[in-house]
Order: structure tokens, then sequence, then C-alpha cells
């Protein structure tokens, strides 16, 4: 498969009053397109400064991140933008919906970022909220939706630009268990269809879904493995 990520000699470091914290310390690392991630690790891991990083929310204070052959890693705060509009969708733990807009007006946001014209954001909005199963639920407001359904609204939105990896933030860390499994089998069924998936979590099940394991340890990678016991 084709690389799509290759991190070298990582590190991210934070001044904390008169005291440098190093949250990431040398990551190497290739992800190819189509995998499915799991980057675990415990608080304090680095597993949240190496999402940040991913997902073009933060640089690192040296190392290089390739994203389908670009150095991501240094671009100023506009192209960074661009990189996060365009290549990269997001599911956030808390969903992020915006109180005052509908279902269809959420999930095209980026489009509206990215100067799509109306026509076509409505086409496509329309799309991809059929296609995680909210077909009925257009004009409907976050206040009136379920907790699944809040986030079947986000992962629509992810899905919107088609971008280059999804990045699932703790995406069932707010639903119950039955809504989690559910949540989980929809980003499996998004994977199978080819996107690249990443998920940051804290729960063992939650990465027992993907192909590949990547545990962090105090800004390290500790272990890198397949996952030979995958949950579907």
């Amino acid at each position: 498969m084709e690389e799509m990520i290759v991190l070298k000699g990582l590190t991210k470091n934070y001044l904390v009053g008169t005291q440098v914290v190093e949250a990431l310390r040398g990551i190497d690392l290739v992800i190819k397109k189509g995998e499915y991630v799991a980057i675990m690790g415990p608080s304090g891991s680095g597993k949240s400064t190496l999402m940040n990083i991913l997902g073009a929310l933060d640089t690192p204070s040296n190392g290089h991140y390739f994203l389908n052959g670009t150095d991501v890693s240094q671009m100023v705060d506009d192209e960074l933008a661009v990189i996060r509009n365009k290549e990269i969708g997001f599911i956030f733990q808390t969903f992020n919906l915006l109180p005052r807009y509908d279902s269809l007006e959420n999930v095209i946001l980026p489009l509206i970022y990215g100067g799509v014209p109306k026509h076509e954001r409505r086409e496509r909005g329309l799309k991809v909220l059929s296609k995680v199963g909210l077909a009925d639920r257009v004009d409907h407001k976050p206040n009136e939706l379920s907790g699944g359904q809040r986030q079947r609204v986000a992962v629509a939105r992810a899905l919107i630009n088609n971008p280059a990896i999804i990045l699932a933030d703790e995406p069932t860390g707010n639903l119950d268990s039955k809504t989690s499994v559910d949540i989980m089998k929809l980003i499996g069924e998004i994977h199978e269809q080819g996107n690249t998936i990443i998920v940051v979590t804290h729960e063992e099940d939650i990465a027992l879904r993907a192909e590949r394991i990547i545990r962090l340890l105090d800004g390290h990678i500790e272990r890198d493995e397949p996952n030979l016991h995958r949950v579907r």
C-alpha cells in the first residue's frame, strides 16, 4: 500500500512555567493509505499531542510530518487550515455541532469554508447524511437528536470533503455501550470503503476494532503491532 503518513524524528516540547515538558520524544511512524489504526496510551503518554499534529492542529518542535508527500510540519497557520479542510475529517468525542444549525447545515460547513457552490453543497450533504443513515433527520437540530444521531452527523461532516484521513478522537466517549457499538460499526464500514482511519482512544474494546494498534508511553512508541484479535 502507498504511504500516506510518514513521521520522522518527531518531537514536541511545551514550556510550563520555567520547565520544558517533552510530550513527544522522537516519533518515527508510517501509516499507509487505507489502514485502520488505533493509537492508545495512558494520560500523559503523548497521544493527544500526536493526534493534534496528525490533524494539522499543531506543529512539531522538531522532525518532519509528511502527508501524501507534503511536509506539513513546516507549514504556517493558513496553510494548515487548508490541509485540515481538504485532507482530514475529524470526529470528536463532544460532537462539536453548532446548536442553531440543522443536520444538513452542520455537515456542509467544511464545504462553505472551501467555497463550494450552494447547490453542490446541498447535494453532497444529503448524500452523505443518507450514507450514515440520517436521510430522515436532515432538518433536525442537535437538541432534537439522540447522542448516536449527533455522532452520525459528525461522521457525515467528517466525510463531506472526501478526506485522505478520518481522525477520530475518543469517538464513543459520550455514548452508551449499544450506541458505541453502532458508531464503531459505521466507522468500520467507512474503512471498508477505502478510507484511512486513525482512532485515538484509551478504551481497549474500541482499539480492538482496528487492524493495527500503536501504544504510546512517555512520548515514545512503546509497541506498534498488528491486531491479531480484531473485533468487527
